[in-house]
Formats: structure tokens, C-alpha cells, sequence
């Protein structure tokens, strides 16, 4: 149940903030047009608000409720995740929607979001496929 809730504050602070909306992300990834600052002020507030539970986990070893939660365990660059998140940047840049806007978006009807999750989970799927049918479960080479 607080999986719900806090999905729902994040929800409802991406609409606060306008971050739903597509213009406004691609208006701060505008740098040397019309750039719009606002994006940097929402991660400096979801920073500022994160740090502190952040730092509380990593001395203690638990959260306030006493569950623990996976961290990863290495720092290590790997070419999935070089591709990966080139994949996300290069999507984020051309539509200005990522996975959590998204769902909101879907939430609303809006059909610039529904598009865009379709197109995520067919990457999602086809991702799975590779995996399994080309790679035959064997782990990606993960030296850069």
C-alpha cells in the first residue's frame, strides 16, 4: 500500500511541477535556444527532499520502517548500461517523455503518452526477446 502512495505523491508532484509536459522538458534540453531552467530546480528539490533518507539508509543500513533495500553493490560502467542510457537519453530528447510522466500521461488519456508507453513496452518486449532467443540467456558482455 505505501508502494501506491508514493507513486501517487510522485505522480501528483510531476503535475504540479509541469513535468508532464513535454514542452517543458524539451524547453530545458534547449540549451542554446529557449531555455527553460524549471527541470533543474524539480531535480534539485526531489534531490534535496531524497538526501537526507538517502543518508539515514547508508549510516544505519535501514530504513525508519527497519526493512532494508538492494543497493548495487558496484560502480562498474558497463556497455548495456552506456547503451542503455543512451537509448533513454536519445528517447527523452526527441519526445521530452520518460517512464514516470508517461504513466501519468496514460493516466490522463493523453495520447502523446499512450504512444510513447506502447513504443516502451514493444522496447521492453523485443529487449526480453533478444535476450532469451538471440543471447540464449548467456550474460552481455559487460567490459567498456
Amino acid at each position: 500500500m505505501i508502494c501506491v502512495i508514493v507513486g501517487l505523491l510522485f505522480g501528483l508532484g510531476l503535475m504540479i511541477s509541469g513535468m508532464t509536459d513535454p514542452s517543458r522538458v524539451l524547453a530545458f534540453l534547449d540549451v542554446a535556444g529557449d531555455w527553460n531552467p524549471l527541470l533543474a530546480l524539480v531535480m534539485a528539490s526531489a534531490i534535496a527532499v531524497a538526501l537526507p533518507a538517502y543518508s539515514y539508509y547508508k549510516r544505519r543500513g535501514m530504513l525508519l520502517s527497519g526493512n532494508t533495500l538492494p543497493l548495487p553493490e558496484t560502480r562498474t560502467i558497463t556497455r548495456p548500461l552506456l547503451i542503455g542510457s543512451a537509448i533513454f537519453g536519445i528517447g527523452w530528447g526527441l519526445s521530452g517523455i520518460c517512464p514516470g510522466p508517461a504513466v501519468v500521461l496514460v493516466g490522463s488519456g493523453n495520447l502523446q503518452g499512450i504512444i510513447f508507453t506502447v513504443g516502451m513496452v514493444a522496447g521492453i518486449v523485443a529487449h526480453a526477446f533478444f535476450e532469451k532467443r538471440v543471447l540464449g540467456n548467456k550474460p552481455v558482455p559487460e567490459d567498456v
